[in-house]
């Protein structure tokens, strides 16, 4: 089971990796590279090429470190989209289309495969490194939200510096992408 669902997780996301690069009929490098700044298509990404290594490397320790840092990565755009995103954006918006994987149907998929059928068990140590992936985003996105030059820098799509609150949106982030690793943690440990 857990290699049909590392498949399913590796096609779906690299079909809707190339639909990014796909604009208006024809081929478009800057549209796909500009879908790389959300932290959705960063964790998908990740996290589909940590199940494919699963599936060719049959579950090697290194490759299930990997699946569980994407694991996490995914489960934490599933919990922005719903307790974030979605009572300020709508969730219809934000369920549909290729978004319905990446933010739910991937996620879930991870969660199942890594909780339920890779169980070999997660030191606390090692649960701390699910925090990387928010860490390294957080920071890229301070940068390129509030630190660029102004002529450089991102739209604060996420919201997370509304009202100059970027510090309070930071702590909020890492503490629960931690609480998230404790819980994926007592799941794989169950």
């Amino acid at each position: 089971m857990a290699f049909i669902l590392n498949a399913a997780i590796f096609l779906v996301t690299a079909a809707i990796t190339v639909s990014f690069f796909h604009k208006d009929g024809s081929w478009s490098f800057q549209n796909g590279k500009k879908a790389f700044r959300f932290f959705t298509v960063l964790s998908n990404v990740f996290c589909a090429a940590a199940a494919l290594l699963m599936c060719l490397c049959g579950g090697q320790t290194w490759a299930w470190t990997l699946k569980y840092i994407g694991t996490v990565a995914v489960t934490v755009t599933l919990l922005t989209v719903f307790l974030f995103l979605g009572p300020n954006m709508g969730y219809k918006e934000l369920l549909k289309g290729r978004d319905l994987f990446m933010h739910l149907l991937t996620p879930i998929a991870a969660l199942a495969s890594f909780c339920g059928f890779e169980k070999r068990g997660l030191s606390f140590a090692a649960s701390l490194l699910g925090m990387l992936p928010v860490l390294l985003y957080g920071a890229v996105y301070l940068y390129q939200v509030v630190i660029a030059p102004a002529d450089r820098r991102w739209e604060d799509f996420y919201g997370f510096n509304k009202n100059g609150k970027w510090p309070v949106s930071f702590l909020a982030m890492t503490l629960g992408c931690f609480l998230l690793c404790m819980a994926i943690r007592a799941l794989q440990n169950i």
